[in-house]
């Protein structure tokens, strides 16, 4: 004979609410997601500000043209930086050559006043006898073509080889004619090594740039295919000590927008040594007191940069570098899944990242167009 069991009260109960539980969740939309697909969006209501314009005219020291830009790109390129408050724009990618002398006539040559243009090296023959010194040549041919600085990309130090396959380091002594006579002809290198430190690190679910690895993994830098991020930054630091008379624009805040304390102390050590915050706003803006703190420190060190044109994009620079707001959006998911606040810095710290620090570090920018 079948017995019938009676359950206490309470578990009845917790039977129900279990059971109540599972309908409602299968009524509802589904509980999970993707990283890619949550956007939060913030119930905070604080002060915003949202300048349209940078305060003051600007020089954005690191930016990417392409030298084959055609008159009306060249020309809408100009009205937006009219918009923007951009008086004088950098462009790094000016190559060598015929090539260098191409894009000189389409922007400096159109556009007077406007646009500083740098070299690039070819690194091809590097372990030839005699590659540094023709090198430098071409160099000084470039600089008598337009040129007024020489800018490095990130191959070198992580990519480039010899002939032999082997690395050159971002120290290589084949490199010193180089770097020698961009301190005769008085013109700054902006040079990029290495990478952010998380490409570096293994990807796993505690790397902060995990989902950029995911959208372009080909960014990973696994030690067994490439050298240390701390080897890199040694090689680049190094060279800058060797070279005392040779000026430098560390790109990206040298990679230590996340340590800004150890770029303090590189800025302490060598005074030849400067930066800019061309794709690393994301590591100010997360610390906002003490960035603000550092680039009152470093006021005569730091100046303005955006890497990418886009020129909605300059609006959050503006927005983190001259206002006091919280808890904001930065432009790029996958650089930043924090907010961003404002540094509210001082108008004469902003004069120094705007224009007044470039001026003297790239002494070809006619200083005519802005203020004291």
């Amino acid at each position: 004979m079948r017995r019938s069991v009676t359950l206490p009260a309470s578990r009845v109960g917790l039977a129900a609410l279990a059971a109540g539980a599972l309908v409602l969740a299968a009524s509802l939309p589904a509980q999970t997601m993707s990283i890619e697909d949550y956007e939060p969006k913030s119930t905070l209501l604080v002060p915003e500000h949202h300048p349209e314009h940078a305060k003051y005219w600007f020089i954005d020291v690191h930016n990417h043209q392409d030298t084959d830009i055609s008159a009306g790109d060249a020309a809408k390129l100009v009205a937006d930086m009219d918009r923007l408050h951009l008086k004088v724009m950098v462009n790094l990618s000016g190559g060598q050559g015929a090539e260098l002398e191409t894009g000189f006539r389409n922007l400096p040559g159109r556009h007077p006043g406007r646009f500083i243009v740098f070299a690039n090296l070819d690194f091809a023959g590097i372990d030839t006898p005699g590659w540094g010194e023709r090198a430098a040549a071409q160099l000084e041919k470039d600089v008598q073509h337009g040129a007024h600085g020489l800018k490095i990309f990130k191959n070198l130090g992580l990519t480039v080889k010899d002939s032999k396959g082997q690395r050159v380091p971002v120290d290589d002594p084949r490199l010193d004619p180089v770097w020698e006579k961009c301190a005769a002809l008085n013109i700054p290198v902006l040079i990029h090594s290495a990478e952010p430190r998380s490409f570096f690190d293994p990807w796993d679910k505690y790397n902060e740039r995990w989902l950029e690895l995911k959208q372009i993994p080909q960014r990973a830098r696994p030690p067994d295919k490439y050298p240390s991020w701390e080897q890199i930054i040694g090689e680049q630091h190094r060279m800058f000590a060797r070279h005392p008379r040779t000026r430098y624009i560390d790109a990206h805040l040298g990679w230590l927008g996340g340590d800004l304390a150890r770029l303090g102390k590189l800025f302490d050590e060598l005074p030849n040594v400067y930066t800019e915050i061309g794709a690393v706003l994301a590591e100010l803006g997360r610390q906002p007191r003490f960035a603000r703190e550092f680039l009152i420190k470093y006021q005569d060190r730091v100046m303005m940069g955006k890497d990418t044109w886009a020129a909605d994009e300059y609006l959050v620079y503006f927005r983190v570098l001259e206002t006091a707001d919280e808890y904001f959006d930065y432009y790029r998911k996958r650089h930043a899944f924090w907010k961003m606040y404002g540094l509210d810095l001082p108008d004469e710290v902003l004069k120094k990242i705007y224009y007044k620090n470039a001026l003297r570090v790239i002494p070809a920018i006619d200083p005519s167009g802005f203020p004291p």
